[in-house]
């Protein structure tokens, strides 16, 4: 049995999962990854091993329960352990609570987002927990720390990541599986053509404080290699949530009067 550790990657089709597969497998990692975009899956893997890397490519639509289960056993038939579990599958709507289809919207945000996270996590853990080791490391979002209009339901289910992620770490350190939450604010992946923001004063995250895909990737490996509760990134973003905590009527003052009344034209 090979001695590099593996690594399994959800969403890897595109954006922050396709680079942590990139940088893991430059890192030694054996790389397995899951997404329902089998050609994007594909021509990365055939990257990694053109590279000398090992990597596994498997299509799978994580809202289906028996995916999940495939995606976790052709990883251990293949690689034969998991040592770390990014759980980065996700996407995002983004508008009025009014606006969002109840399905295709609601529904299917809770369903990807957080339900597929549990899941996901629920079937590698008896794997780490027989070995002693292992580390699941589930991508939350600056939307689970502080939420803001339009985001009602992507921030619910990363709010719901975050108290997953906070209850299971207390459930398995007794096994020394590591359990992590990653924070990254806004990141320059297919996250926005996907959301359908609309917005009429054209606010967005300023260019400085964008990530690229490739800083939240880095962020992972530095969490695997000095595990940590949490990374919040970039740190700056550290002043928003606790100016959220420590004065959220202010916070709300700023919202409705910079954002909200404009948007809504009040």
């Amino acid at each position: 049995m090979s001695h590099q550790p593996v690594i399994l990657v959800t969403g890897a089709s595109s954006g922050i999962g396709e680079a942590v597969a990139r940088l893991f497998a430059r890192e030694g990692y054996r790389v397995s990854m899951g997404a329902r975009r089998l050609e994007r899956l594909q021509a990365l893997a055939d990257e990694i091993e053109s590279a000398g890397g090992q990597s596994i490519a498997v299509q799978s639509d994580l809202t289906r329960f028996e995916d999940i289960q495939r995606l976790i056993s052709e990883t251990l038939d293949q690689f034969g352990q998991i040592d770390v579990l990014l759980n980065n599958a996700g996407f995002g709507r983004i508008k009025w609570l009014e606006e969002l289809d109840p399905m295709e919207d609601i529904q299917a945000q809770l369903q990807i987002n957080l339900i597929t996270t549990i899941l996901v996590a629920r079937e590698v853990l008896p794997h780490m927990i027989q070995r002693r080791s292992g580390h699941i490391i589930n991508m939350g979002s600056m939307g689970g720390l502080v939420a803001t209009p339009t985001y009602t339901i992507y921030s619910a289910s990363k709010f719901g990541v975050r108290g997953f992620t906070e209850a299971l770490r207390r459930e398995v350190s007794v096994y020394d599986v590591h359990v992590s939450g990653i924070y990254p604010g806004a990141v320059n992946t297919e996250f926005k053509q996907h959301a359908g923001i609309d917005r009429k004063t054209g606010r967005t995250t300023p260019g400085s404080l964008r990530l690229e895909p490739e800083e939240v990737a880095r962020g992972v490996l530095s969490v695997v290699r000095r595990p940590r509760r949490e990374l919040i990134i970039p740190w700056q973003m550290r002043l928003t949530v606790w100016m959220n905590i420590l004065f959220p009527g202010i916070v709300d003052r700023i919202i409705e009067n910079r954002f909200t009344r404009l948007e809504r034209d009040i």
